[in-house]
């Protein structure tokens, strides 16, 4: 096994589902070296709690473990977890997991990292400004910009913007934003997919992509110069549609991302093709991230009922992304 690529795979909120669905990764069977960030005791007492029998060992990068063994990078908790039950304290925890990840990224330790959830509000309330993994993982790495990707069920959609309010979204998008997030899913896509000259679908903002104006002019004013602007460069990019009607098999065939104007507009349809199966991929990032599809679920941790479907996918595609990136570096 040590020629197996090596992952880092962040348990995340330590009172929610993450270290449940980590506990999985044996039993996966993998095509990599999957090391959990977290802390040994915690995982420990969790897969006592939950009645799995996980064998748990620390890493140790110059010795191949046994096939089957949960590999853990002991990472300390700050102060005893309870299940289900946020605490602030654990809120630098949660940090340095992500530290180290991102370390061992950097230093070619690990491949790539995948992120189980955390959670954001908890690290506020610590008095740590947080606005999310990616936002941290672009803000220590340098990158200029990110791009939010979540892809599964067949689809892969990419976001111009991402956490804003409704009110906020149209005075956000101008065509310098539409060019540069394309720019990086393209990109991504041919360096870390290995797609060749990717067809990129692009959704309008307005309904009916503003009905030629009838329904709001950001589709003639913005979008559609900006993708001219990208085609004229070269770009196999086309819209913008109706975003009602462009999430058909029939307009999909042969696309290889849709680029929605924002969160709720895109999303939602992915989710409900993958959800549970789904992954978060950070594209723009000069190393590879991928995340589950859902949050921290502080309800489940500890019952049992926590599915670790969109983790195994997040590694999974994590490990394909890392390989073509290795390959174009």
């Amino acid at each position: 096994m040590n020629h197996l690529p090596v992952l880092a795979v962040t348990s995340g909120e330590p009172a929610g589902v993450g270290p449940d669905i980590c506990l999985d990764l044996p039993a996966a069977d993998l095509p990599c070296r999957c090391v959990v960030l977290g802390d040994k005791t915690l995982l420990q007492a969790r897969a006592a709690a939950l009645g799995k029998e996980v064998r748990i060992c620390d890493y140790d990068a110059a010795q191949a473990p046994e096939a089957g063994v949960l590999e853990v990078l002991h990472i300390p908790l700050r102060v005893p977890c309870e299940t289900g039950v946020l605490a602030r304290e654990n809120a630098a925890y949660v940090l340095s997991l992500l530290d180290r990840a991102y370390e061992g990224v950097q230093t070619g330790e690990f491949a790539a990292m995948v992120t189980a959830p955390l959670h954001k509000g908890i690290i506020n309330d610590a008095g740590v400004p947080f606005s999310g993994h990616t936002e941290y993982l672009a803000e220590k790495s340098g990158a200029e910009q990110v791009v939010m990707m979540l892809a599964g069920g067949g689809l892969r959609v990419a976001l111009v913007t991402t956490h804003l309010p409704l009110k906020d979204i149209a005075a956000a998008i101008d065509g310098a934003l539409v060019e540069s997030v394309a720019t990086i899913l393209a990109q991504d896509l041919s360096s870390k997919f290995g797609v060749e000259n990717p067809n990129i679908l692009v959704t309008g903002l307005n309904p009916h992509a503003g009905e030629g104006g009838h329904l709001g002019h950001e589709e003639i004013d913005v979008i559609s110069p900006a993708l001219a602007r990208l085609r004229e460069s070269g770009m196999n990019i086309h819209g913008p549609y109706p975003a009602d009607t462009l999430f058909q098999p029939f307009m999909l065939q042969g696309a290889d991302a849709v680029l929605a104007m924002y969160h709720d507009q895109g999303l939602p349809v992915l989710k409900y093709a993958s959800f549970g199966k789904g992954v978060n991929i950070t594209l723009g990032l000069p190393f590879v991230r991928t995340s589950v599809d859902h949050g921290t679920a502080l309800a489940l941790a500890g019952s049992g009922r926590a599915d670790s479907g969109s983790l195994i996918v997040a590694v999974d595609t994590a490990l394909t992304m890392a390989q073509h990136h290795a390959r174009v570096s």
